[in-house]
C-alpha cells in the first residue's frame, strides 16, 4: 500500500490572500477620498448671493 500526500497550494494560497488584502485596500481607499470630497464640499460656504 503506497501512501500519497498531498501538499497544499500554499503559492494559489498566498496569491489569494495578497489580492483579497488590495481588494480590502483599494476599498478603504475610495470609502477615505469618498469621505474627504464630502467633508470639503460641507465645508464651503454657501453663497446667499446677497455678498458682493
Amino acid at each position: 500500500m503506497r501512501v500519497v500526500i498531498v501538499m497544499p497550494d500554499y503559492q494559489e494560497m498566498y496569491c489569494t490572500m495578497v489580492r483579497a488584502t488590495e481588494e480590502a485596500m483599494n476599498v478603504l481607499i475610495k470609502a477615505q477620498r469618498d469621505c474627504e470630497e464630502l467633508y470639503i464640499n460641507a465645508s464651503e460656504p454657501e453663497s446667499s448671493g446677497t455678498d458682493q
